[in-house]
Order: structure tokens, then C-alpha cells, then sequence
């Protein structure tokens, strides 16, 4: 049976209790049926992952103890950020789920001018705090101990004019582009990719991305969906310069 695995917003170490939230309380103590005594591990996203059990556990509320550390190897070598044009509903979800199962370290939701979903500014608070939630799960089940940062969503353009984080390459995804993704030299640590909403970039966009030095490079000779595209090009760039390396 797999350990059960809980991302906790606390400071983590040897000896501490710590109370859950009603969420994950309800969650240990109704669906898995965990009782006092039983194991389970705990992380934080920043003082790695430590072995815990259950010290008390009722309808709402649930106390675990903090044992020993617990030595993970599961981020990957290669720091990936992907900006990533939203897409309606569960697609985005998905895309941020299977990008944090694959390693990746951060992710800048944009809106691009064939994007279908508007947010306003209350709606792109609520939907990255939500998206934050889904990578924690993600990395929760999958056995990463970071969860990526997840940026709130802006303009395609807004990002273009506020991007400080330096990639050894940025790369941008486009259907037929000369260059394939399995032939771009290695990068030293750092890749960006940019892929599109559902609607693809417009001309414009593409310009920019040239502009701000992005290459643009294919994944074969079908145009894939959003979440597709996403999912292909993480798992290419893993097995090409990560962690996914049959070495």
C-alpha cells in the first residue's frame, strides 16, 4: 500500500505536532480511514519530507507528529518553465496537474488574443490559488516534495514586458516550425517553453515571442491540442536534458 502523502502551509521538523486543516483532517480520517498510530509522510515545499503519524483524529480535526527525515531525490536536474495560454475549465487543470507529476518548476498562466476564457480581476486570483491547490495534489500523489510556483494569470503582452527570469533557451511551440524540439542543443539548466490556448498565438504574438528571442520548434506533423502539446513537450524535454534520461 502507498504512503500517504500530505503538503502541510507549516514550518516542518522532528517532534512538532501539527493540527491539519478540516480538508485534509476529513480526508486522512474519513476517506483513507486512518486512525492514531498510522504512518504517513509530510512536506512543505521547502524543508523536504519527513516520516509522521497520526497522534488523534475525529470528524473535523486531525494532529500528526513530525519523526525523522526522510532523504528524496525526486525534483528534476532541469528547471522548466512553462507559460502556458489558459484553456477552459478542466483542460488547465489537467495541464497544471501532469506539468507538476513531470518536474515542472514554475508556471505563468497567460492570456492570449485567441484565448476563449476571460478572467477579471477577481476570477484570476481565485483561478491561481485553485491551480496552486492542483500542483500540491499533483505533487502530493506523484512524490515531489516542490510544488511549482504558479504565477497569477496575465496578458500574453504583460508577461513579454515583465519577464526578468533568464532561460539558457525560450523556446515557443508551433505547429510546422523547421526546427523539431529533439534537436535543440541542450540547455546548461534552464529551458522556457511558451504554448498556446486552444486558439493557437495569433501572427502578432509570434512576432513578439521572435522578438523576445524565443525559437519557435514543432513536435512532429500534427497539430496537437493545448494539453497535448503541453504534456509532449515536457516529456520530451525530460527524457532529451532532465531527470527521464535512460543513462
Amino acid at each position: 500500500m502507498a504512503t500517504t502523502r500530505l503538503f502541510i502551509r507549516d514550518d516542518i521538523s522532528p517532534g512538532k505536532e501539527l493540527p491539519l486543516d478540516d480538508e485534509q483532517a476529513r480526508y486522512i480520517g474519513r476517506a483513507l480511514r486512518l486512525r492514531a498510530g498510522d504512518h504517513l509522510t509530510v512536506f512543505n515545499g521547502k524543508d523536504g519530507e519527513f516520516a509522521a503519524s497520526v497522534l488523534s483524529v475525529s470528524k473535523n480535526t486531525a494532529v500528526v507528529q513530525v519523526d525523522a527525515h526522510i532523504k528524496t531525490a525526486t525534483e528534476s536536474p532541469l528547471k522548466v518553465h512553462l507559460v502556458q495560454g489558459i484553456s477552459r475549465g478542466e483542460r488547465m487543470d489537467f495541464v497544471v496537474q501532469k506539468a507538476t507529476e513531470l518536474g515542472v518548476k514554475r508556471i505563468s498562466p497567460v492570456l492570449a488574443e485567441h484565448s476563449v476564457v476571460k478572467l477579471d480581476a477577481r476570477r484570476t486570483a481565485k483561478r491561481r490559488d485553485h491551480w496552486q491547490k492542483v500542483a500540491e495534489s499533483a505533487c502530493e500523489q506523484s512524490g515531489r516534495i516542490r510544488p511549482p510556483l504558479i504565477d497569477e494569470p496575465v496578458s500574453l503582452n504583460s508577461w513579454f514586458g515583465s519577464k526578468t527570469e533568464e532561460a539558457d533557451i525560450d523556446l515557443i511551440l508551433q505547429p510546422r516550425a523547421a526546427t523539431s524540439l529533439t534537436s535543440i542543443t541542450a540547455p546548461k539548466t534552464k529551458v522556457c517553453l511558451l504554448i498556446g490556448p486552444e486558439g493557437g498565438f495569433s501572427d502578432a504574438e509570434c512576432e513578439d515571442a521572435h522578438i523576445a528571442n524565443f525559437k519557435a520548434v514543432s513536435l512532429g506533423p500534427r497539430i496537437l491540442r493545448t494539453e497535448t502539446a503541453a504534456i509532449a513537450a515536457l516529456t520530451v524535454a525530460q527524457s532529451l536534458w532532465g531527470d527521464l534520461r535512460n543513462e
